[in-house]
């Protein structure tokens, strides 16, 4: 069976459970936590895929991914991914809970890169101009960037837009030299 299909059929009886729980954004938060521990640790993958190590210690090094902080509903989603053999896909899992969900309660990542730090101000305005864009709740990311000069570039969903004073001056740049 596909990679693809297993983690997100997974992922989805993880939602639908976690929804009647009413614990769908506490699991959310333990998904990307797991998640990131597999981006953050590319170690991680490899010992969880390792058929050497036994299921006890698979099972250990998985909930320190997760955290401390995690619910009853993801340690047993763990042990029976373990159970089960399919903790080869756990990470896609994991991804695969984080986009459903998103797409379930409406959440668009968004993205703003700046050449200085801005005030919590200043990216509250910013997330509620693509809040009321999108008609969705943002996940907003902040990024400092001196390279741009200055301006701004907001990235969310498949909308860009580009004020920094480098794509200006190379657009300049650009039409000087034709």
């Amino acid at each position: 069976m596909d990679i693809g299909v297993i983690s997100v059929r997974y992922a989805r009886a993880l939602l639908k459970c976690s929804m009647e729980d009413g614990l769908e954004d506490k699991v959310y938060q333990d998904m990307q936590t797991l998640a990131k521990s597999y981006i953050e640790v590319p170690e991680l993958k490899l010992t969880i895929d390792n058929p050497m190590i036994a299921k006890d210690s698979k099972k250990a090094l998985l909930m320190a991914a997760v955290g401390d902080e995690r619910t009853k509903l993801t340690t047993n989603f763990i042990s029976l991914v373990l159970k089960e053999d399919r903790e080869s896909v756990m990470q896609f899992m994991a991804n695969s809970y984080i986009t459903l969900y998103r797409k379930q309660k409406n959440v668009i990542r968004g993205k703003l890169t700046t050449a200085t730090e801005v005030t919590s101000e200043m990216e509250q305005k910013m997330r509620q101009m693509v809040e009321s864009n999108t008609n969705g709740t943002v996940e907003f990311e902040t990024e400092v960037n001196p390279d741009i000069v200055g301006g701004f570039i907001l990235e969310y969903d498949t909308y860009r837009m580009d004020t920094s004073v480098r794509t200006r001056l190379n657009s300049i740049l650009k039409q000087l030299v034709v």
